[in-house]
């Protein structure tokens, strides 16, 4: 029997505001435990909370960025139950009038375009943080309070990698706001997952389980792979699924009970009667609509247009605002013919170095910045120094911090282009490779390129490799 998973994903991301929610605590990350609190955020009886203008900007933005939209009245609720990290044993939370729903987020699957709706996004006060050891647990309050959003897809996902690809996508776009630093390390954005199975053809849900403790894009994906091929096998063997959340144990790599599932009505909500209804005047989110940067769907569609780029390339760039811009600004700046070779050093070596370092590429520190990359890149377009060689400097440059250029001047790298000075090497790399001048003479072009290939390694990479290929060509068909 075949069977299709249904998914929902609920993101929690904490918002990148100064102060906490409701209080006027720090939000900075790495504090001293229990330094960041006050009788708000802890819930000291008599503290009144006053909600964060910033956060509220924030989440409209989020909200419009998602295409959903902005409810002009909206109210907080009381979201109850106990925890060891929840001080105020309930949590400041929306229920049944959360400020924006009914959203979408298209993500690319291949050579298709799918659309996973948004039910909605809302605001929240975060909990704080536990630190179990091996005989106690520890709780730290720094966190309590914090700003989050949390964005609940429909349960329009079908797969571990559709998951995978919403995450990825929501993130760009998150980043692009500048609402969120998105660091899961930090804890700053997290993820839980819904996941139920069902027989294909069949509309009626599956019994859920929700799945916590995923750290990482490739972690929900994992889980995710995991509880499905759990669910089956239940199904399969006649055994009952029951509604529960399971934690994703990363050392065994696989789901775990945890406790059974809370549905709505054991949380007992209730108007948050500390805070009054919000109006969101269309003023109001006129203003902020006008504050949303050029978004990663749209900055692909327009790269792609306007420098001529595959969709591929466009992709590598746009995906970080940060570097699409950097890209986009040395490509402005470069004065060569063919700005296409900017963006082939920005999705080649650019990034192989910086993961070779472990570091964004935007943050990939350049001796001598931009002139000297731009400098590099036009000496090969211009055929002072081959690409090879270019590569191999652009590395030692990172490496010890010495400019581009400078190592190109001592080390005399120069692209020899001289036919003079090349006929020595041609000369060795025909005398050394009878059987690959043979093939040439039989037809195989493949032949010609492996004695192109032969004489740049001679040359040390300084030969022009077109003036070896004229030199081969003349030769071989003489000869």
């Amino acid at each position: 029997m075949e069977y299709q998973a249904v998914i929902g994903l609920e993101v929690h991301l904490h918002l990148k505001t100064r102060t906490k929610a409701f209080c006027g605590c720090s939000t900075e990350f790495g504090s001293q435990p229990n330094t960041q609190v006050c009788p708000v955020c802890l819930g000291f009886p008599g503290s009144l909370p006053v909600l964060n203008k910033v956060a509220l900007d924030y989440a409209i933005k989020t909200g419009l960025a998602l295409n959903c939209k902005i409810q002009e009245y909206t109210k907080f609720d009381r979201k109850n139950y106990f925890y060891p990290d929840l001080p105020k044993n309930y949590q400041i939370s929306q229920y049944d009038l959360p400020f924006s729903k009914g959203g979408f987020l298209d993500i690319d699957l291949d050579d298709k375009t799918k659309r996973i709706g948004i039910t909605r996004v809302h605001l929240e006060e975060d909990a704080g943080k536990l630190i179990h050891k091996e005989d106690s647990s520890l709780v730290d309050f720094n966190r309590a309070g914090i700003p989050l959003l949390e964005i609940v897809s429909e349960p329009d996902i079908n797969s571990p990698q559709e998951a995978y690809e919403y995450l990825s996508a929501l993130k760009s776009i998150l980043e692009y706001l500048e609402v969120s630093d998105c660091d899961m390390e930090k804890g700053s954005l997290r993820c839980d997952a819904n996941i139920s199975v069902r027989e294909k053809g069949k509309t009626q849900l599956g019994t859920k389980a929700e799945l916590k403790n995923m750290n990482s894009f490739k972690g929900v994906k994992d889980a995710l792979e995991f509880e499905i091929n759990r669910q089956i096998e239940m199904l399969e063997s006649g055994e009952k699924i029951i509604q529960e959340t399971r934690l994703w144990d990363i050392k065994e790599l696989k789901t775990v009970p945890m406790r059974t599932k809370e549905e709505a009505k054991d949380y007992r909500y209730f108007p948050e009667p500390d805070l009054p209804p919000f109006i969101i005047t269309k003023d109001k989110i006129e203003e902020v609509r006008k504050g949303i940067p050029e978004l990663p769907r749209e900055k692909l569609a327009r790269f792609a247009k306007d420098y001529n780029l595959s969709k591929y390339d466009a992709r590598v760039i746009v995906f970080s605002k940060r570097y699409a811009d950097i890209t986009e600004k040395r490509m402005k700046e470069y004065p060569g013919k063919d700005k296409k070779q900017v963006v082939n050093w920005s999705t080649g070596a650019i990034l192989s170095e910086a993961n070779n370092l472990n570091c964004p590429p935007d943050e990939l520190k350049i001796p001598g910045g931009d002139p000297e990359l731009i400098g590099l890149i036009k000496s090969v377009e211009d055929g002072k120094i081959s690409h090879l060689v270019a590569k191999s400097v652009f590395t030692e440059s990172i490496s010890n911090g010495k400019l581009a250029s400078v190592i190109i001047k001592e080390k005399n790298l120069f692209q020899i282009s001289d036919s003079t000075s090349l006929d020595g090497f041609v000369e060795e790399a025909i005398k050394e490779n009878p059987k690959s001048v043979a093939d040439f003479k039989a037809g195989k072009n493949n032949a010609l390129m492996f004695l192109v290939g032969q004489v740049m390694k001679k040359s040390q990479g300084k030969a022009n490799p077109k003036i070896v290929q004229e030199i081969l060509k003349g030769r071989l068909v003489d000869a």
